[in-house]
């Protein structure tokens, strides 16, 4: 009897990535954009929307824009234009939105994503210039459920740009992948801070599709299909999409929509239709809750900001520079260096940390300041919750430390366990701990008293040498180690006792 193919439910996800720009000041205004604990405190006529008030564009956002089309290797037309978006809605205190329609400022970029070992590509179809609306606090609840909602217009203006990515995800795992690889590149041009809060927020379209199920039991894939699962246009067409938002981190867009896709594989497993909706994220409860159906796409009225003429941006392109990216910056440190590709990924998190590297590579060994900066600063760093920006300007006395390890002033033990962390705790220079702490290595004449005096005082340990325990030695070691009070070389005490036993 023939069986019915069986289909897979796979998860199509596209994403509307909505990133601070980091400015000086708003888009259209003069107004700051710091952080300010003092609600509706950093507002004018311009980004309240006051009658007669008009917009000037700021230059620095548009140079940041260019910067980030040009990293995701973006098309970046002769020509742009601001449009208003129209809608309603208690942060937008002008009623409509300054954004760009038809001529986005990045037109099809590409950022390379890793899932697991394989790298592809995801498609980006626009990045465009939009001045951000203001915050809302909901308070006594979440946005179901308040008793009431506050307004803040300080966040109304400030730069945004809004990147939007083909349905190119299969998962949620992909999502928080993409999203952190984006904010790396963002932060690599110094474009984007994401210590801010609301810097970084994300709208995710989530679709379930059946497809095909895999013949062979021994093809790479789940039972819910797999990055590599194809998705004729028609098909996704057909699906109904639920927009999920309130979300901003790359963890909270991995939990939302893993419940999101579950949710709707839930319905669509015991026969109910997924409703074509938009869904708000409630992260204190781990669920997405409905705000309104999306029966029609919504008529937001789009036509052309007159206030603003047209941008010629041919030249910007070649203009502006972008530094070196992270998957470059990357693959040199391994070819230039000859770094593992795990200290290489370590090295290049931030352009911070690639950069203290370099310096500390020019002087030493590359291995040695791989291995000071990335295990053992970086490390220390990390307890104490630090970055590298908190010791970039003490990179002359790091690179003092590593110097005394490099010439054998002191041993690695005392370097890492003593010198440091009373550098990072107390703020005193490595030269200061070792001479407080006595740290300096013992002479040859202090250390070859302290081996004689350690083969004098354990027979049996010498004994269990000559009959071949090796285990033997270490304890000797132990024993010269302690006697040093640890400045001893590790190396050198070993060598002289094997001399002094096998005499």
């Amino acid at each position: 009897m023939a069986h019915a193919q069986q289909r897979d439910l796979t998860v199509v996800i596209g994403l509307e990535v909505h990133v601070q720009l980091e400015t000086e000041t708003k888009i259209f205004c003069g107004c700051s954009t710091a952080p300010t604990e003092e609600p509706n405190s950093q507002t004018c006529p311009v980004c309240l929307g006051l009658p007669g008030a008009l917009p000037v564009l700021n230059e620095a956002a548009v140079e940041a824009a260019v910067k980030v089309g040009k990293a995701i290797d973006a098309t970046i037309p002769e020509r742009t234009r601001f449009h208003r978006k129209n809608y309603f809605y208690p942060d937008l205190p002008k009623n409509f939105q300054i954004t760009q329609y038809d001529d986005p400022l990045c037109q099809d970029g590409v950022l390379e994503i890793a899932v697991g070992d394989e790298r592809r590509p995801i498609a980006i179809r626009r990045a465009h210039l939009e001045e951000d609306p203001g915050s809302l606090t909901h308070v006594g609840g979440s946005i179901d459920s308040a008793d009431y909602t506050l307004v803040d217009y300080n966040r109304a203006g400030v730069p945004l740009l809004e990147i939007v990515t083909e349905p190119d995800f299969r998962g949620p795992e992909e999502v928080r992948a993409f999203l952190a690889k984006l904010e790396e590149v963002l932060e690599y041009l110094g474009v984007f801070d994401a210590s801010r809060d609301g810097s970084l927020r994300i709208d995710a379209n989530l679709s379930i599709v059946e497809t095909d199920a895999a013949s062979d039991a021994g093809d790479e894939g789940s039972a819910d299909g797999t990055a590599s699962t194809p998705i004729d246009e028609a098909t996704l067409a057909d699906a109904n999409r639920t927009e999920v938002k309130n979300i901003s981190s790359h963890k909270g867009a991995e939990k939302a929509l893993a419940y999101e896709a579950q949710r709707q594989k839930n319905a669509i497993r015991r026969g109910r239709a997924v409703e074509q909706e938009t869904r708000h994220w409630d992260e204190s409860r781990g669920i997405t809750v409905s705000m309104r159906s999306k029966e029609a796409e919504k008529d937001y009225r789009y036509f052309e900001e007159a206030d603003l003429p047209p941008l010629e941006v041919a030249d910007w392109k070649d203009r502006i520079e972008i530094p070196e990216l992270p998957d470059a910056r990357r693959e040199r440190f391994q070819r230039e260096y000859g770094l593992s590709s795990e200290a290489a990924d370590k090295l290049t998190t931030t352009k911070e940390v690639a950069d203290f590297f370099e310096a500390v590579a020019d002087r030493f060994d590359p291995d040695l300041a791989a291995t000071w900066v990335a295990d053992e600063l970086l490390g220390e760093l990390h307890y104490r919750d630090l970055t590298i920006v908190d010791v970039a300007d003490r990179l002359d006395e790091v690179e003092r430390l590593v110097e005394l390890v490099a010439e054998e002033e002191i041993t690695a033990k005392n370097a890492r366990e003593t010198v440091l962390r009373t550098m990072l705790d107390e703020g005193s220079s490595p030269e200061e701990v070792v001479d407080a702490e006595g740290l300096g290595k013992e002479s040859g004449e202090a250390v070859e008293r302290a081996v004689a005096a350690a083969v004098d005082a354990n027979p049996d340990a010498v004994a269990d040498y000559h009959a071949g325990e090796e285990g033997a030695l270490n304890f000797l070691v132990g024993q010269v180690m302690q006697e040093t009070g640890g400045s001893a070389d590790p190396g050198t005490v070993n060598e002289l006792l094997r001399d002094e036993l096998e005499g």
